[in-house]
């Protein structure tokens, strides 16, 4: 009987890149980018240091596809998979072997959508921030005012529009 192994890889870092989705020549979906992961120490005699890794990650099929579509450049990302090893000729003759992680199961940290159709925080001038802000005025509680609302019954055609309000989009969601 075989021993058991495990070839299990898990990593939590930034995109270096644009994900790069491509097809096989039979249709297949294959995706392929970089992430760089961070380790940062002090030395014995008080001296901050960091070191960066950077990887190379495929996924194939239905997962490419989503990679392809919710991954951008600087996003970080959390990533599942199994490490491989490929060899191949270059162009120049000579044999080189690749590492690669290949992907099982993502997650994007924060909301992907907002990142790229929104410029990033450090983007927005100060100006513009305040601009918006509203200016606050201080309320008495005496100027407060409360009053009772009746719920009156919902008829069916209220029923049907508040449903119709709740449908979920399927493009909407991460999976």
């Amino acid at each position: 009987m075989a021993s058991r192994s495990l070839n299990r890889i898990i990593l939590i870092g930034n995109l270096t890149r644009d994900p790069e989705l491509k097809y096989t020549p039979n249709g297949t979906a294959v995706c392929t980018f970089g992430v760089a992961t961070n380790r940062n120490w002090t030395t014995a005699d008080g001296q901050m240091k960091e070191e960066v890794q950077y990887h190379r990650i495929v996924a194939w099929q239905k997962l490419a596809e989503l990679c392809g579509k919710l991954l951008a450049k600087g996003r970080k990302v959390y990533l599942e998979g199994r490490m491989t090893y490929r060899s191949f000729n270059g162009k120049d003759g000579v044999q080189r072997t690749v590492a690669e992680i290949v992907l099982d199961d993502f997650i994007v940290f924060g909301d992907g959508r907002r990142a790229v159709e929104e410029p990033a925080a450090e983007e927005v001038k100060e100006e513009e921030v305040k601009a918006e802000e509203p200016e606050e005025k201080e309320v008495k509680p005496e100027e407060i005012k409360v009053e009772e609302v009746e719920e009156k019954p919902k008829g069916k055609k209220e029923d049907e529009e508040e449903e119709k309000e709740e449908t979920v989009n399927p493009d909407d969601i991460p999976f």
